[in-house]
């Protein structure tokens, strides 16, 4: 199984997985063109693709999917509430799916993982190939123990490290924006992040990945300081970011 990123962060989301002859997009944040281009920088195009999933609605992680889904007729898959969202016309190949129940795609269990934020239905995904296990986490605002409960054990991990606390606090943001993010239903800080971290098995992992990492309240090397006791004896640990995301990588 291997994984790579068309972009990390507020402005698009798009995280390809591939397992044999499977290739699954969770997310498309960006516009067709914009996700064709990124696309063809990780030496892929459309027509790879055999089925979108999407998280949640909001625009970041869905602005593209049904554009891109109806261009070249590729199989989208959402909770209920997501797609009361998501402007789907009739004859679009749209499945809904539940939180918490498992689906199969190509071989790889996948699990729809609820999560607490502030959308109408939201889930991060879990695969599973019976061999490696991959993690998608991002866009949470808390760590609860059935976040804990089912990303014990991941061989690879993107979680979000969205927000600096106090970057947030003193930021540019508007007080309801930063109460947004900062709260319950919104983003996970970088110590968020960390006690996630120190809450799972850290000696499976191959391979990690900060990413949602906000351009306006974070930095790369905040996170790093928040996460570094953590992570000083995995062999690969990698800061997503929204221009470029992150290259494929494999898990073995």
């Amino acid at each position: 199984m291997q994984f790579a990123s068309l972009g990390s962060g507020s402005k698009g989301n798009g995280t390809l997985i591939e397992h044999q002859d499977t290739c699954v997009l969770v997310d498309c944040g960006f516009p067709v063109r914009e996700t064709i281009r990124r696309l063809q920088k990780l030496e892929r195009q459309p027509e790879d693709i055999s089925t979108i999933l999407v998280t949640h609605e909001h625009g970041d992680h869905l602005r593209g999917v049904m554009p891109l889904a109806r261009r070249y007729k590729i199989p989208v898959m959402m909770t209920a509430g997501t797609a009361r969202y998501a402007a789907i016309r009739p004859g679009d190949p749209v499945k809904v799916i539940e939180p918490d129940r498992d689906f199969s795609l190509g071989g790889v269990a996948v699990t729809p993982v609820s999560v607490p934020h502030d959308a109408r239905e939201p889930v991060q995904f879990l695969f599973d190939s019976g061999i490696q296990r991959l993690g998608i986490l991002t866009d949470l605002g808390r760590v609860t123990p059935h976040v804990v409960d089912n990303y014990r054990d991941c061989d690879g991990l993107l979680l979000e490290a969205n927000h600096d606390p106090d970057m947030l606090a003193f930021g540019a943001y508007p007080a309801s924006l930063k109460r947004r993010v900062g709260g319950d239903w919104g983003h996970l800080s970088n110590y968020q992040s960390a006690e996630l971290l120190e809450r799972i098995n850290r000696t499976r992992l191959q391979c990690l990945v900060l990413g949602h990492i906000s351009q306006q309240n974070n930095a790369p090397d905040r996170v790093s300081a928040a996460v570094s006791h953590l992570v000083d004896g995995l062999s690969r640990v990698i800061y997503a970011c929204q221009n470029e995301g992150f290259s494929w990588q494999e898990l073995i």
